[in-house]
Protein backbone atom coordinates (compact mmCIF):
# COMPACT_ATOMS: atom_id res chain seq x y z
CA UNK A 1 0.00 0.00 0.00
CA UNK A 2 1.45 3.42 -0.76
CA UNK A 3 2.40 5.80 1.78
CA UNK A 4 -0.77 8.21 0.25
CA UNK A 5 -3.03 5.50 1.11
CA UNK A 6 -1.46 4.87 4.79
CA UNK A 7 -2.06 8.66 5.76
CA UNK A 8 -5.68 8.09 5.72
CA UNK A 9 -6.91 5.56 8.08
CA UNK A 10 -10.35 5.82 9.56
CA UNK A 11 -12.06 2.35 9.54
CA UNK A 12 -14.73 3.12 7.20
CA UNK A 13 -11.82 3.35 4.66
CA UNK A 14 -9.45 0.35 5.74
CA UNK A 15 -13.35 -1.93 5.36
CA UNK A 16 -14.14 0.02 1.54
CA UNK A 17 -10.18 -0.71 0.60
CA UNK A 18 -10.58 -4.40 2.22
CA UNK A 19 -13.61 -5.54 -0.06
CA UNK A 20 -11.48 -3.72 -3.11
CA UNK A 21 -8.62 -5.80 -2.68
CA UNK A 22 -11.33 -8.84 -2.23
CA UNK A 23 -12.97 -8.21 -5.08
CA UNK A 24 -9.36 -7.62 -7.14
CA UNK A 25 -11.39 -5.12 -9.22
CA UNK A 26 -9.03 -4.60 -11.49
CA UNK A 27 -10.04 -8.21 -13.22
CA UNK A 28 -13.34 -7.26 -13.49
CA UNK A 29 -12.79 -5.41 -16.44
CA UNK A 30 -11.33 -8.62 -17.89
CA UNK A 31 -14.63 -10.78 -17.29
CA UNK A 32 -16.67 -7.31 -19.09
CA UNK A 33 -14.03 -7.23 -22.29
CA UNK A 34 -14.88 -11.39 -22.71
CA UNK A 35 -18.57 -10.28 -22.54
CA UNK A 36 -18.59 -7.71 -24.81
CA UNK A 37 -16.11 -9.37 -27.33
CA UNK A 38 -18.65 -12.51 -27.43
CA UNK A 39 -21.49 -9.93 -27.82
CA UNK A 40 -20.38 -8.22 -30.75
CA UNK A 41 -18.76 -11.19 -32.31
CA UNK A 42 -22.76 -12.39 -32.85
CA UNK A 43 -24.06 -9.19 -33.41
CA UNK A 44 -25.08 -6.76 -36.69
CA UNK A 45 -25.63 -3.87 -36.20
CA UNK A 46 -27.59 -3.92 -32.76
CA UNK A 47 -30.38 -2.85 -31.75
CA UNK A 48 -31.13 -0.39 -28.90
CA UNK A 49 -33.33 -3.43 -27.26
CA UNK A 50 -30.16 -5.67 -28.11
CA UNK A 51 -27.84 -3.67 -25.68
CA UNK A 52 -29.77 -2.91 -23.02
CA UNK A 53 -29.40 -7.16 -22.99
CA UNK A 54 -25.65 -6.26 -23.44
CA UNK A 55 -25.40 -4.35 -20.31
CA UNK A 56 -27.26 -6.82 -18.28
CA UNK A 57 -25.04 -9.58 -19.56
CA UNK A 58 -21.85 -7.59 -18.43
CA UNK A 59 -23.48 -7.28 -15.50
CA UNK A 60 -24.11 -10.96 -15.02
CA UNK A 61 -20.46 -11.58 -15.62
CA UNK A 62 -19.08 -9.31 -13.24
CA UNK A 63 -20.84 -10.22 -10.18
CA UNK A 64 -20.21 -13.75 -11.21
CA UNK A 65 -16.79 -13.41 -11.78
CA UNK A 66 -16.52 -11.12 -8.12
CA UNK A 67 -18.81 -13.77 -6.09
CA UNK A 68 -16.12 -16.24 -7.43
CA UNK A 69 -13.24 -14.65 -6.55
CA UNK A 70 -14.18 -13.76 -2.77
CA UNK A 71 -15.39 -16.95 -2.64
CA UNK A 72 -11.93 -17.74 -3.70
CA UNK A 73 -10.05 -16.18 -0.41
CA UNK A 74 -12.91 -17.42 1.68
CA UNK A 75 -11.81 -21.15 0.49
CA UNK A 76 -8.24 -20.03 0.83
CA UNK A 77 -8.28 -18.25 3.83
CA UNK A 78 -6.07 -20.33 6.15
CA UNK A 79 -3.91 -20.52 3.41
CA UNK A 80 -3.62 -17.03 2.83
CA UNK A 81 -3.16 -16.43 6.88
CA UNK A 82 0.02 -18.27 6.04
CA UNK A 83 1.18 -16.97 2.56
CA UNK A 84 -0.43 -14.04 2.51
CA UNK A 85 -1.39 -12.22 5.55
CA UNK A 86 -1.81 -8.73 4.23
CA UNK A 87 -5.13 -10.33 1.97
CA UNK A 88 -8.36 -8.80 3.59
CA UNK A 89 -9.90 -12.10 5.37
CA UNK A 90 -6.67 -12.58 7.24
CA UNK A 91 -5.91 -9.45 8.07
CA UNK A 92 -9.18 -9.03 9.78
CA UNK A 93 -10.21 -6.11 7.62
CA UNK A 94 -12.88 -8.38 5.68
CA UNK A 95 -14.75 -10.58 8.31
CA UNK A 96 -15.72 -14.25 7.21
CA UNK A 97 -19.27 -13.49 6.97
CA UNK A 98 -19.56 -10.72 5.25
CA UNK A 99 -17.04 -12.06 2.91
CA UNK A 100 -19.30 -15.10 2.65
CA UNK A 101 -22.32 -13.10 2.50
CA UNK A 102 -21.38 -10.66 -0.54
CA UNK A 103 -20.38 -13.80 -2.50
CA UNK A 104 -23.41 -15.59 -2.16
CA UNK A 105 -25.37 -13.02 -3.17
CA UNK A 106 -23.18 -11.74 -5.83
CA UNK A 107 -23.30 -15.11 -7.15
CA UNK A 108 -27.12 -15.52 -6.74
CA UNK A 109 -27.38 -12.07 -8.72
CA UNK A 110 -25.22 -12.60 -11.77
CA UNK A 111 -26.93 -16.21 -12.46
CA UNK A 112 -30.44 -14.09 -11.80
CA UNK A 113 -29.07 -11.35 -14.11
CA UNK A 114 -28.16 -13.88 -16.93
CA UNK A 115 -32.26 -15.28 -17.07
CA UNK A 116 -33.23 -11.17 -17.27
CA UNK A 117 -30.77 -10.99 -20.16
CA UNK A 118 -32.16 -14.30 -21.79
CA UNK A 119 -36.39 -12.92 -21.35
CA UNK A 120 -35.18 -9.40 -22.74
CA UNK A 121 -33.08 -11.19 -25.50
CA UNK A 122 -35.69 -14.01 -26.18
CA UNK A 123 -33.03 -16.67 -25.81
CA UNK A 124 -33.26 -19.15 -22.81
CA UNK A 125 -29.54 -19.84 -24.10
CA UNK A 126 -27.99 -16.50 -21.81
CA UNK A 127 -29.84 -18.10 -19.02
CA UNK A 128 -28.37 -21.78 -19.25
CA UNK A 129 -24.78 -20.80 -19.42
CA UNK A 130 -25.22 -18.11 -16.47
CA UNK A 131 -26.35 -20.98 -14.96
CA UNK A 132 -23.56 -23.42 -16.36
CA UNK A 133 -21.15 -20.44 -15.23
CA UNK A 134 -22.01 -20.74 -11.74
CA UNK A 135 -21.78 -24.45 -11.02
CA UNK A 136 -17.96 -24.05 -12.85
CA UNK A 137 -17.38 -21.32 -10.33
CA UNK A 138 -18.22 -23.03 -7.61
CA UNK A 139 -16.88 -26.54 -8.63
CA UNK A 140 -13.41 -24.84 -9.02
CA UNK A 141 -13.27 -23.06 -5.84
CA UNK A 142 -14.55 -25.83 -3.47
CA UNK A 143 -13.55 -28.83 -5.27
CA UNK A 144 -11.37 -28.62 -7.74
CA UNK A 145 -8.67 -25.81 -7.39
CA UNK A 146 -5.78 -27.89 -5.91
CA UNK A 147 -6.89 -30.95 -8.45
CA UNK A 148 -4.96 -31.39 -11.49
CA UNK A 149 -8.27 -30.53 -13.29
CA UNK A 150 -8.33 -26.42 -11.14
CA UNK A 151 -6.96 -25.26 -14.40
CA UNK A 152 -8.88 -26.77 -17.25
CA UNK A 153 -12.04 -25.86 -14.88
CA UNK A 154 -11.00 -22.66 -14.77
CA UNK A 155 -10.46 -22.34 -18.40
CA UNK A 156 -14.25 -23.64 -18.72
CA UNK A 157 -15.54 -20.48 -16.37
CA UNK A 158 -13.75 -17.89 -18.48
CA UNK A 159 -14.77 -20.32 -22.13
CA UNK A 160 -18.43 -19.99 -20.65
CA UNK A 161 -18.17 -16.25 -19.96
CA UNK A 162 -17.17 -15.73 -23.45
CA UNK A 163 -19.99 -17.78 -24.87
CA UNK A 164 -22.28 -15.73 -22.43
CA UNK A 165 -21.92 -13.11 -24.71
CA UNK A 166 -22.17 -15.19 -27.36
CA UNK A 167 -25.82 -16.46 -26.23
CA UNK A 168 -27.87 -14.02 -27.80
CA UNK A 169 -27.41 -15.23 -30.87
CA UNK A 170 -29.25 -18.80 -29.79
CA UNK A 171 -26.57 -21.03 -31.03
CA UNK A 172 -22.98 -21.27 -31.73
CA UNK A 173 -20.78 -21.38 -34.72
CA UNK A 174 -17.28 -22.84 -35.38
CA UNK A 175 -15.71 -19.82 -34.86
CA UNK A 176 -17.54 -19.30 -31.91
CA UNK A 177 -16.04 -22.54 -30.04
CA UNK A 178 -12.92 -21.74 -31.80
CA UNK A 179 -12.27 -18.12 -30.09
CA UNK A 180 -14.31 -18.90 -26.60
CA UNK A 181 -11.93 -22.33 -26.55
CA UNK A 182 -8.55 -20.51 -26.85
CA UNK A 183 -9.57 -17.73 -24.46
CA UNK A 184 -10.23 -20.86 -21.98
CA UNK A 185 -7.07 -22.60 -22.94
CA UNK A 186 -5.44 -19.35 -22.41
CA UNK A 187 -6.84 -18.90 -19.15
CA UNK A 188 -6.23 -22.25 -18.37
CA UNK A 189 -2.42 -21.92 -18.82
CA UNK A 190 -2.48 -18.41 -16.70
CA UNK A 191 -3.81 -20.71 -13.93
CA UNK A 192 -1.55 -23.09 -14.34
CA UNK A 193 1.14 -21.01 -14.49
CA UNK A 194 0.22 -18.95 -11.15
CA UNK A 195 -0.28 -21.79 -8.65
CA UNK A 196 2.64 -21.21 -6.87
CA UNK A 197 2.58 -17.37 -7.39
CA UNK A 198 3.15 -16.92 -3.31
CA UNK A 199 6.20 -18.93 -3.32
CA UNK A 200 9.37 -19.87 -5.62
CA UNK A 201 8.12 -22.02 -8.47
CA UNK A 202 9.38 -24.90 -10.40
CA UNK A 203 10.62 -24.31 -13.91
CA UNK A 204 9.09 -27.28 -15.76
CA UNK A 205 5.08 -26.66 -14.68
CA UNK A 206 5.80 -22.99 -15.59
CA UNK A 207 7.07 -23.83 -19.05
CA UNK A 208 4.36 -26.31 -19.70
CA UNK A 209 1.94 -23.73 -18.41
CA UNK A 210 3.63 -20.69 -21.11
CA UNK A 211 2.96 -23.31 -24.40
CA UNK A 212 -0.55 -23.99 -23.21
CA UNK A 213 -1.06 -20.06 -23.07
CA UNK A 214 0.85 -20.00 -26.71
CA UNK A 215 -1.68 -22.66 -27.79
CA UNK A 216 -4.84 -20.58 -26.77
CA UNK A 217 -3.18 -17.80 -28.64
CA UNK A 218 -2.85 -20.01 -31.36
CA UNK A 219 -6.22 -21.41 -31.16
CA UNK A 220 -7.82 -17.34 -31.70
CA UNK A 221 -5.02 -16.78 -34.23
CA UNK A 222 -6.84 -19.37 -36.65
CA UNK A 223 -10.28 -17.98 -36.51
CA UNK A 224 -9.75 -16.79 -40.31
CA UNK A 225 -9.57 -20.30 -41.13
CA UNK A 226 -12.89 -21.48 -39.30
CA UNK A 227 -14.61 -21.79 -42.69
CA UNK A 228 -17.11 -18.61 -41.58
CA UNK A 229 -18.46 -15.57 -44.09
CA UNK A 230 -18.62 -13.53 -41.42
CA UNK A 231 -14.59 -13.08 -41.23
CA UNK A 232 -13.79 -10.01 -42.39
CA UNK A 233 -12.53 -10.61 -46.27
CA UNK A 234 -9.77 -7.87 -45.52
CA UNK A 235 -8.43 -10.76 -42.72
CA UNK A 236 -9.35 -13.67 -44.67
CA UNK A 237 -8.33 -12.84 -48.38
CA UNK A 238 -4.93 -11.46 -46.80
CA UNK A 239 -4.09 -13.07 -43.38
CA UNK A 240 -0.63 -11.99 -42.91
CA UNK A 241 -1.30 -8.38 -41.18
CA UNK A 242 -3.21 -10.90 -38.55
CA UNK A 243 -0.84 -13.31 -38.02
CA UNK A 244 1.62 -10.85 -37.12
CA UNK A 245 -0.23 -8.97 -34.88
CA UNK A 246 -1.40 -12.85 -32.98
CA UNK A 247 2.74 -13.47 -33.13
CA UNK A 248 3.41 -10.06 -31.49
CA UNK A 249 0.73 -10.15 -29.12
CA UNK A 250 2.29 -13.90 -28.04
CA UNK A 251 5.68 -12.47 -27.67
CA UNK A 252 4.41 -9.39 -25.72
CA UNK A 253 3.06 -12.13 -22.87
CA UNK A 254 5.63 -14.85 -23.78
CA UNK A 255 8.31 -13.00 -22.67
CA UNK A 256 7.28 -11.95 -19.00
CA UNK A 257 6.75 -15.77 -19.15
CA UNK A 258 10.45 -16.58 -19.93
CA UNK A 259 11.48 -13.97 -18.03
CA UNK A 260 9.67 -15.59 -15.08
CA UNK A 261 10.80 -19.15 -16.10
CA UNK A 262 14.30 -17.81 -15.55
CA UNK A 263 13.83 -16.36 -12.26
CA UNK A 264 10.97 -18.23 -10.46
CA UNK A 265 10.81 -15.98 -7.54
CA UNK A 266 6.87 -15.23 -6.11
CA UNK A 267 7.51 -11.23 -7.56
CA UNK A 268 8.86 -12.30 -11.43
CA UNK A 269 5.86 -15.41 -10.91
CA UNK A 270 3.17 -12.68 -9.91
CA UNK A 271 4.23 -9.64 -12.35
CA UNK A 272 3.75 -12.49 -15.02
CA UNK A 273 0.64 -13.29 -14.43
CA UNK A 274 -0.53 -9.99 -13.81
CA UNK A 275 0.52 -9.12 -17.28
CA UNK A 276 -0.79 -12.04 -18.90
CA UNK A 277 -4.81 -11.45 -16.75
CA UNK A 278 -4.90 -7.88 -17.97
CA UNK A 279 -3.85 -8.96 -21.73
CA UNK A 280 -7.00 -10.99 -21.81
CA UNK A 281 -8.60 -7.71 -23.09
CA UNK A 282 -6.37 -7.01 -25.57
CA UNK A 283 -6.98 -10.90 -26.61
CA UNK A 284 -10.48 -10.07 -26.50
CA UNK A 285 -9.95 -6.93 -28.91
CA UNK A 286 -8.35 -8.53 -31.26
CA UNK A 287 -10.98 -11.57 -31.59
CA UNK A 288 -13.56 -8.92 -31.83
CA UNK A 289 -11.48 -6.84 -34.81
CA UNK A 290 -11.92 -10.40 -36.99
CA UNK A 291 -15.23 -9.97 -36.90
CA UNK A 292 -16.45 -6.42 -36.65
CA UNK A 293 -12.86 -4.47 -37.35
CA UNK A 294 -11.09 -1.97 -35.43
CA UNK A 295 -13.70 0.47 -33.83
CA UNK A 296 -15.47 -1.94 -32.08
CA UNK A 297 -12.15 -4.04 -31.21
CA UNK A 298 -11.00 0.02 -30.04
CA UNK A 299 -14.07 0.25 -27.76
CA UNK A 300 -13.08 -2.91 -26.09
CA UNK A 301 -9.34 -2.19 -25.29
CA UNK A 302 -10.56 0.87 -23.96
CA UNK A 303 -11.25 -1.01 -21.26
CA UNK A 304 -7.29 -1.36 -20.41
CA UNK A 305 -7.66 2.19 -19.18
CA UNK A 306 -9.21 2.01 -16.04
CA UNK A 307 -7.75 -2.07 -15.66
CA UNK A 308 -4.35 -1.00 -15.64
CA UNK A 309 -4.79 2.13 -13.63
CA UNK A 310 -6.53 0.43 -10.98
CA UNK A 311 -3.85 -2.77 -10.64
CA UNK A 312 -1.15 0.42 -9.75
CA UNK A 313 -3.07 0.26 -6.30
CA UNK A 314 -5.16 -2.88 -6.07
CA UNK A 315 -2.59 -6.17 -7.46
CA UNK A 316 -4.73 -8.19 -10.02
CA UNK A 317 -3.36 -11.23 -8.28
Amino acid sequence: MSDEYELIEPEEKSLFEGFLHLMRLPNIFTAMADVAMGFLFVMGDAALSDWWVLGLLLAASSALYVGGVVLNDVVDREIDAVERPHRPLPSGRVTLKAACTFSAILLISGTALGWAAAIAAGELLSGVVASLLLTCIVLYNVLLKTTALGPPTMGGCRMLNVLLGMSVAGSFAVENWLVAGGIGLYIAGVTWFARNEAARSSRMPLAAATAVMMAGIALIAWAPWSGSERILPSIRNQPGGWLALMLMMGAMIGWRCVAAIAKPDSPWVQRAVAHAVLSLIVLDASACFVIRGPYFAAAILMLMLPAMYISRRISPT
